[in-house]
């Protein structure tokens, strides 16, 4: 069983071997610090209920209304286990708590796979970053989810 918690500062080593891991430009401990313990941000980490390993985290930043996903990472050998679903989901339940109505984020044109995951819990893509990643060099898709747009459209399925 999985437990989605919010990410406490014992937890930046672990995260910090995540990025390492899975990311060609990744976040160091100096930087997830500098985010988590700003006022306007909010880190998750996912882990097994009686195990401390982190499966995987996922960070907002968040100003009135608005937040953009500023990293989603999962371990590799936990994806297509439902962390990542688990980690955004959560995400979105404590940002609407905290006002925000729009989400916001930017991913590899290449990363099919995340764009599908973000599509199918509501994102839309609406725009193209040029050369925005430079590690190799490649575009990023801007993708929003809003709230108000949700709503809509359940109120139309339901």
């Amino acid at each position: 069983m999985m437990e989605i918690r919010r990410m406490e500062f014992d937890d930046i080593g672990q995260v910090a071997a995540i990025e390492r891991e899975n990311s060609l430009t990744p976040w160091n401990e100096t930087g997830l610090f500098t985010y988590l313990i700003r006022d306007d941000t909010l880190f998750l980490v996912a882990c097994g209920k009686d195990d401390p390993e982190i499966q995987g985290y996922a960070g907002l930043l968040m100003v009135p209304y608005e937040a953009d996903i500023t990293n989603i990472t999962v371990r590799k050998e936990c994806r297509n286990l439902g962390v990542g679903t688990a980690l955004l989901e959560e995400l979105f339940k404590e940002a609407a708590e905290s006002g925000v109505t729009d989400i916001h984020l930017e991913v590899r044109e290449s990363s099919a796979a995340a764009r599908h995951l973000y599509k199918k819990l509501g994102f839309t893509e609406n725009g193209i970053r040029k050369d925005y990643y430079t590690e190799p060099p490649e575009d990023a898709v801007t993708m929003t989810r809003r709230t108000a747009d949700l709503k809509k459209n359940a109120v139309k399925d339901g």
